[in-house]
């Protein structure tokens, strides 16, 4: 098997950031771009479709990636998000627009799943764990320069924003140069049996999880724009900062996460983690001073930083080279199909601030969960 050189993982940590660049790329502005696109009363829909798409999607991704390897699945994922991500500012009709943004999820499962699978192949054990943490951290700080961005191109010109989708094609540049083209290979435990065609419990809990790890996330993440507009009168820059605030934690919390692991296990980490985002939201709730706001963030990209990179590992440690396309498809699914039914928060709490009340509620049910089985567990042994 060829090796991959540091120019090859920046290459694929590069194509990770673009993950969550996918919704967080238009959020600050979305109050300034919506109208610009006739979609005000669809608003947040601009960001949570994408997630939908990756759900539909993911299953052919993964299906893709063990046919055809990670490598092809990546080539096109990245030249299709770079001409899907910018079409929006060409298009005129609600629909087309949506679908547009649909279809941009779909490129989004291919690049996600090609990634990680990417990484299995050439990277194994620790290593692999410690790379699925700085891919953590890629995507993360990849939210924060984004935000950022998108936030100040907003206040200059609507269309701005859409032009930083175009990085797709700058990672596929870099690629194509960079990362050799491999398929990976089942050893003779690998080959595929009709029980390992279905997922096994391990793979359903990660996939639970991994929904509500992300579906909380997003929770603020869709909240947080019209929350700081309505209730704190921020701008759109002033939002893409704290947004970007809170990626830059998590980025700092996945730097964290192996020795994390190693001090902890990997149970006591989720539930960590999981705690974490419950008081992210429930500091959300009651925030109305900058303080308060302050330790959300703080909490937010905490719990971030303790679950989504560390499910995503575990996903990898239960997969084989036989079905790790098809698990990763999973893995996809679940994390935007987190992010997708966080659009629905709001519309069934009524406000910004009785979704975060509910995200507190529902990780603090999570957190109890694991914890009272990991006793049992241990009172068991």
């Amino acid at each position: 098997m060829s090796e991959l050189s540091k120019a090859g993982s920046l290459a694929i940590l590069l194509t990770s950031c673009l993950t969550i660049m996918v919704g967080t790329a238009i959020a600050p502005s979305l109050n300034i771009i919506a109208p610009r696109l006739h979609v005000t009363t669809l608003a947040t829909w601009l960001i949570t479709l994408p997630s939908l798409g990756v759900v539909l999607c993911a299953p052919l991704a993964g299906w893709w990636i063990d046919r055809k390897g990670p490598h092809t699945v990546m080539k096109w994922g990245l030249a299709a998000y770079g001409l899907l991500g910018v079409a929006p500012v060409f298009l005129h009709t609600p629909g087309l627009i949506l679908a547009n943004r649909l279809l941009l999820g779909g490129a989004t499962a291919a690049v996600m799943a090609s990634g990680t699978a990417l990484l299995a192949i050439f990277f194994q054990g620790q290593a692999r764990l410690r790379m699925l943490a700085i891919q953590g951290m890629a995507i993360e700080l990849g939210g924060v320069l984004f935000l950022l961005l998108g936030g100040a191109l907003g206040e200059t010109d609507w269309r701005l924003p859409f032009m930083i989708y175009l990085f797709a094609w700058c990672c596929l540049l870099l690629f194509l140069c960079t990362v050799p083209a491999v398929r990976a290979t089942a050893a003779i435990g690998d080959v595929p049996t009709p029980a390992s065609r279905s997922m096994t419990k391990p793979v359903r809990l990660i996939v639970a999880g991994a929904v509500i790890a992300m579906g909380l996330f997003f929770t603020a993440i869709v909240g947080i724009p019209a929350f700081l507009f309505k209730d704190f009168g921020y701008t759109a820059s002033q939002t893409g900062y704290y947004m970007g605030a809170v990626s830059l934690i998590a980025v700092l919390a996945a730097g964290l996460l192996t020795g994390m692991v190693k001090r902890l296990t990997a149970t006591y980490t989720l539930i960590t983690g999981f705690g974490l985002l419950a008081l992210g939201h429930l500091l959300l709730y009651h925030a109305s001073n900058l303080p308060g706001l302050a330790l959300a963030a703080i909490c937010l990209g905490g719990g971030f930083g303790f679950t989504v990179p560390l499910l995503n590992h575990l996903m990898v440690e239960e997969s084989t080279a036989a079905n790790r396309g098809r698990n990763l498809g999973y893995y996809s699914m679940a994390i935007f199909g987190g992010q997708f039914l966080s659009s629905f928060m709001e519309l069934f709490t009524g406000s910004s601030r009785m979704a975060f009340l509910a995200a507190a509620i529902a990780g603090t049910g999570v957190t109890l969960l694991l914890l009272l089985n990991q006793r049992r567990y241990l009172s068991q042994k």
